[in-house]
């Protein structure tokens, strides 16, 4: 039985109609209130916040924190990259050590050093040359023949020599077509305290670093924290500078479409700005930060607050045209629209919420801010702006406000009201073999989308390399930045064997003091996975087979071993299996090695309370991470204390692990969760549970289209499209829910096939214009300055468009289908039918 709600709705009616302006005032007050919160909105940006409670994250934190003194506490680097036709030539040698000069005067960089090759040829030249001043004189006063004697000489004798160099380095000509310097910097912990609450010290250094490097001259480039934090921070204001007026322009022009009328476009634009002011006073008052994910947030709201307003305005103009007051047009209206909003923001919310399953924290973030921005757009654009309308009304028949159109869009007799009844046609022809042909798709789309990828990188969350012309050609201050992270990582990977990404780490807890414990750590190197890097012999001892290659506080023992004979005899006397590892009086062999020269790089694996180390393992640089994380697990499971996989390739994977499993409960609790509110809705609101069934297969033919597309077009789910296939259900479901409501109300004056042509005909027409509004409003974000988002974009209109389609063209048979259902199951039911004879006898 239908819940009586008629009250509620009347209540409502009744302040929206009847005291229109205590509405808005009381709209305007709470939006000054909001404004307070907005201004008080603070920017996270870059990966920091997607490792957050992220266990392979914190093992790594763990790592850095237990394992840093060995680095120096508070201190960081930069990185110059120098380029050039050959940058160990004598002018380009002079020319880095130059800067290197002039930034080693400057006190404020807080350099306590730097090693490259112009450094390592310099010394090489001359043995006491120990400061940039006194280096840069040795290579001004040798000839060029000198410097290439003593570049092969520096390739030969210092293996870090020829890793600052390009991978095209020659030894012979000495000759190499770029280089890289590294620039140690401390920062005191105060400055330090201060990066962690948000702000990098080492971005201030590094753009006054460029400053330097630019006044010398040549191609030399700072990379470093700083600079790639700052980027991190700049794109999204860059982005929000682009997208949020170019979304505002498009809806816009397309509000003057729907509506044809200056004053109802104002107070759609009040409407609209009021529900940004809402949401992000929200944000602020609630210490949300706005970070790369959120930039959707601006386009959504203002996308689905036009949908609303067209929504609004276009049913009450319906009965406006038949020559009905403003009052009693606006209360027919918001007899239906109400229930509508209620259900669309409802499911909506439950899509959006369905966010809220995922363990990373920024799509946590994203799920409350885009729950809680749909409420205050369903309350303003429900509420507010039905009352502001009647008073617009009511003004115009006191004054001379000029008037230009109060037509609804679409209608029987309009070539867009023909051009949607297709789906009527299929309806009244053929519904179930339509239907039929729709699950097979839609089967097949879903199997089709398994395939498709998932990842995470700094990269997704960076401007591209090169910046599109579309972009460089737009007027101040909307051009964007000159970026330069993305170029310089791109050619540190082309040119350099860095190193970086090609180790895992396995963070080991327990008491190293144990007699087992370096006896584990060995063992759990034996016939190491596919993707890590065999020993070579001279790395092995004899009979050991197969090892992985490692760096860890054994290998530290057996090299002082090897330099020391007394520490190997020590050592071979706890050694019971006579195998280099001791096994006995662990403590003696650990203080002993803290006093010998290689203390500093035991500290970087062994702590100093012995309880926890750090094992490093070399990996091929070729694998695929998924494979290196699970191989780096397994041997982490070896370990017979608590042992975890981390370094970033582990974390990465982790990360994007994370998203996959994100996207999928978050689909399936917004699928689940819609289909319960759907089919409660109905039943209660007009006594047909079925509905809300009918009412998901739309949804459900979107979802898989939209995933197949992804697939289709090379698109992985990666931080910020994870969200996407939850948020199709969110906007999606506005589609088909305002074609049901309007079709229970038709059906109760005319037979199914006529009732869904008026559906068609009249709620199309404002579904066609919401849809150009969502889908250009949201669209604008293939503007962004950096791709992903532009995915987002992407990948959130076309689901607008699926869903619109699937409402105007599979919903007809549908709502046909389950027509004729009802009408047996209804037949059957009555006293006169065989059927409920048979029963009763």
């Amino acid at each position: 039985m239908a819940l009586d709600y008629q009250r509620v709705i009347d209540w409502l009616d009744d302040r929206i109609v009847d005291q229109p302006g205590r509405v808005v005032a009381a709209f305007l007050v709470v939006t000054a209130v909001f404004a307070v919160g907005f201004a008080s909105v603070s920017t996270e940006s870059g990966t920091e916040s997607f490792a957050e409670d992220v266990p392979e994250q914190d093992a790594l934190e763990a790592v850095n924190r237990e394992f840093e003194p060995a680095f120096g506490a508070g201190r960081t680097t930069t990185q110059l990259i120098h380029t050039g036709e050959n940058v160990l030539s004598k002018p380009a040698l002079v020319r880095m050590l130059t800067v290197q000069y002039r930034l080693e005067r400057r006190a404020d960089l807080r350099i306590t050093g730097a090693t490259g090759p112009a450094s390592i040829v310099a010394r090489t030249l001359n043995p006491e040359a120990t400061t940039p001043e006194q280096q840069l004189r040795a290579v001004e006063r040798a000839t060029p023949n000198r410097i290439d004697a003593a570049v092969r000489a520096s390739a030969r004798d210092n293996p870090s020599f020829r890793n600052l160099l390009s991978e095209d380095f020659n030894s012979e000509s000495a000759a190499a077509s770029s280089s890289i310097t590294i620039v140690e910097h401390a920062i005191p912990e105060l400055v330090a305290g201060e990066q962690s609450a948000g702000t990098n010290p080492m971005t201030a250094i590094q753009r006054e670093m460029q400053s330097v490097t630019e006044s010398v001259g040549g191609d030399i480039r700072v990379f470093g924290a700083g600079i790639i934090d700052a980027e991190f921070g700049t794109v999204i204001g860059d982005t929000l500078l682009i997208v949020v007026p170019s979304a505002a322009v498009l809806i816009v022009l397309f509000l003057v479409v729907a509506y044809r009328d200056l004053a109802d476009l104002l107070l759609g634009i009040v409407a609209l700005l009021m529900a940004i002011v809402w949401t992000f006073g929200f944000m602020g008052f609630a210490g949300i930060p706005f970070n790369q994910i959120l930039i959707a947030v601006p386009p959504l709201l203002l996308a689905v607050g036009i949908d609303f307003g067209i929504h609004a305005v276009n049913r009450y103009r319906e009965e406006r045209v038949e020559g009905v007051g403003v009052a009693d047009s606006m209360r027919t209206a918001t007899d239906q629209l109400l229930v509508a909003f209620f259900i669309v923001t409802t499911t909506s919310v439950i899509g959006f919420a369905s966010n809220l399953t995922s363990q990373l924290v920024p799509i946590r973030d994203f799920g409350v801010v885009a729950s809680v921005g749909i409420v205050f757009t369903a309350l303003i654009f429900g509420v507010f702006l039905p009352s502001a309308k009647v008073l617009l009304d009511y003004a115009r028949e006191k004054y001379p406000i000029p008037t230009f159109s109060q037509t609804p869009l679409g209608s029987e007799d309009s070539a867009l009201g023909r051009a949607l009844t297709g789906g009527v046609a299929i309806a009244g022809r053929a519904p179930l073999a339509f239907l039929l042909l729709t699950a097979a798709f839609t089967a097949g789309a879903t199997g089709y989308a398994t395939g498709v990828d998932t990842s995470f990188s700094d990269e997704q969350f960076l401007p591209p390399e090169e910046t599109p012309d579309y972009l460089r050609t737009l007027p101040e201050p909307f051009r964007p930045n000159e970026y330069t992270v993305t170029r310089d990582i791109n050619f540190l990977e082309d040119n350099f064997e860095t190193g970086e990404d090609e180790e895992v780490v396995i963070y080991v807890e327990g008491p190293m003091t144990r007699d087992t414990a370096l006896e584990a750590i060995h063992r759990a190197g034996a016939d190491p996975p596919d993707t890590f890097v065999r020993a070579s012999p001279l790395e092995s001892a004899e009979g050991e087979g197969r090892r992985a290659s490692e760096r860890s506080i054994v290998t530290v023992i057996r090299s002082l071993s090897a330099t020391d004979p007394e520490f190997a005899r020590l050592v071979t006397r706890n050694d019971r299996d006579g195998n280099g590892i001791p096994d006995d009086n662990l403590d003696e062999i650990y203080a002993e090695v803290f006093d010998s020269q290689f203390a500093p790089l035991a500290s970087q694996y062994l702590a100093e309370d012995r309880r926890s180390a750090r094992v490093v393992y070399s990996v091929e640089a070729d694998a695929d991470p998924a494979e290196v994380t699970a191989d780096a697990r397994k041997v982490a499971d070896r370990y017979r204390y608590e042992a975890t996989a981390t370094g970033s390739i582990v974390v990465f994977q982790a990360i994007s692990d994370l998203i996959f499993e994100s996207a999928i409960v978050s689909l399936a609790v917004a699928l689940a969760g819609t289909a319960v509110f759907l089919v409660f809705a109905y039943w209660v609101l007009v006594g047909y549970p079925t509905l809300g069934l009918a009412n998901l297969v739309p949804i459900v033919v979107t979802v898989s289209a939209l995933a197949g597309t992804m697939r289709a077009v090379g698109i992985s789910l990666n931080a910020f499209t994870a969200t996407v296939l939850a948020i199709t259900i969110g906007l999606g479901i506005d589609y088909s829910v305002h074609v049901v409501h309007r079709f229970t109300d038709e059906r109760e004056h005319f037979d199914t096939l006529p009732a869904l042509r008026r559906t068609i005909t009249g709620t199309g027409g404002a579904l066609t214009g919401s849809m150009l509004t969502t889908v250009f409003g949201i669209g604008v974000l293939v503007l962004a300055v950096f791709p992903a988002i532009g995915q987002f974009g992407l990948l959130t209109a076309l689901s607008v468009v699926y869903s619109y389609l699937a409402s105007v063209l599979i919903l007809p048979s549908v709502l046909s289908v389950w027509a004729r259902f009802e009408a047996a199951r209804t037949d059957a039911e009555t006293p006169e039918s065989p059927v409920a004879r048979s029963e009763s006898e």
